[in-house]
């Protein structure tokens, strides 16, 4: 069974949970243990740790992360209903390949009971991995990245932490329809990766532009399947980590919106926290960021826009070659548009479909200004 991969979680950590008050999260978490693996049939949102850093060249006996926890469960819980579970630990394997799999393996099972993983690496590898757990699920996926860097590399060099995004590109099968990044700065990336993002279609964001708009991401979580946070794209006077410096970054904030709008995203199925320094003090950060992905979470309008278009109303915009028309929800005003169907095309879409965007997309549109990530969707359904 899948769930054999996963380790219980040690005395350190249940004694800490069992000194809780009643109202602290930790309290209102089902714990897998020794004596017990809980039931997930009821089962919305389940945090799993896998100690496996190889894929950055770091230690395995330096991934520890009952910090992690005893920050997460010290905290208080917002007024949600939904369970959550926390599954344990997935150990590093007598090969990184093996970790691979085991993690594959269990995000798949997750997957298909609509359970929610909430997965604290680790490097960020580990996203391949997860990618690779909707393989038995036949369907096309979308990545969002919070990250400084693009995280290209060789294809013919071993998966690491720095090249997991080339691995999704070129190996089969290829289900990666698109891949957008939030964060990344100019300096950290060569002009040739820069390119090739805009060859492919993608979509990234530089982090001046999302800390000057954080709202910009929002549409961006709304259409991902898989969320991962690299926590060197947070700056280290607001993460904690020097020995990783990074002068600049997403502040302590701006990384919680970002989570809490992954959250909110009816799409969301994965996340995953990665890269991190396994200290105390940026403990509290990655506890602070699955707070607000849970809390995002209770939010959720369910209203993923590919069934009954009733409750949107429809704008239609003309343009001089094209015509586009946008929906509206009533019941969270947010705003799509619709990317048309060619028949004639060996599209990877076979319907038309609906491409989350924002109020000013609308606007621009409005002024005779085809919104890019629109452009970029059209161009990467035909190719």
């Amino acid at each position: 069974m899948e769930f054999d991969f996963l380790s219980p979680l040690d005395d350190e950590i249940l004694e800490f949970i069992n000194g809780l008050s009643s109202q602290n999260l930790g309290s209102k978490v089902v714990l897998h243990t020794s004596e017990d693996f809980p039931d997930l049939s009821k089962i919305r949102l389940a945090i799993i740790g896998v100690k496996e850093n190889r894929g950055a060249h770091i230690e395995i006996e330096n991934t520890k992360l009952s910090h992690i926890r005893k920050e997460l469960y010290g905290l208080f819980p917002g007024n949600w209903e939904a369970s959550i579970a926390d599954l344990g630990n997935i150990l590093a394997g007598n090969e990184v390949e093996d970790t691979y799999f085991a993690l594959k393996k269990v995000g798949a099972s997750l997957l298909k009971n609509k359970i929610i993983p909430i997965v604290i690496g680790g490097s960020q590898d580990l996203t391949y991995s997860l990618y690779r757990a909707y393989d038995e699920l036949e369907q096309m996926v979308n990545v969002v990245s919070i990250d400084s860097k693009f995280d290209f590399g060789a294809a013919d060099k071993p998966l690491s932490a720095n090249s997991y995004l080339t691995k999704m590109i070129v190996e089969e099968p290829n289900n990666l329809f698109n891949y957008s990044n939030l964060g990344f700065q100019t300096y950290y990336n060569s002009q040739e990766e820069i390119d090739l993002v805009e060859k492919l279609f993608f979509d990234a964001y530089r982090l001046g532009e999302v800390s000057n708009t954080i709202s910009i991401a929002e549409p961006v979580f709304r259409d991902a399947d898989i969320v991962s946070v690299d926590l060197t794209s947070v700056k280290s006077s607001d993460s904690g980590n020097f020995i990783t410096f990074t002068p600049n970054g997403f502040n302590g904030k701006e990384i919680c919106s970002l989570s809490r709008y992954a959250g909110i995203s009816d799409k969301v199925s994965i996340f995953g926290i990665f890269n991190h320094n396994n200290s105390k003090q940026e403990a509290v950060l990655i506890a602070q960021i699955i707070w607000y992905f849970i809390e995002g979470f209770h939010y959720r309008s369910n209203e993923y826009p590919f069934g009954s278009r009733d409750n949107y109303l429809k704008y239609i915009v003309p343009l001089e070659e094209e015509e586009l028309v946008f929906f509206k929800s009533h019941k969270t005003e947010r705003w799509w548009i619709e990317i048309p169907f060619i028949s004639n095309v060996n599209n990877k879409l076979k319907r038309n479909t609906l491409l989350p965007c924002t109020y000013e997309d609308y606007l621009g549109a409005c002024a005779n200004e085809i919104p890019e990530r629109w452009w970029k969707a059209q161009r990467k359904n035909i190719i």
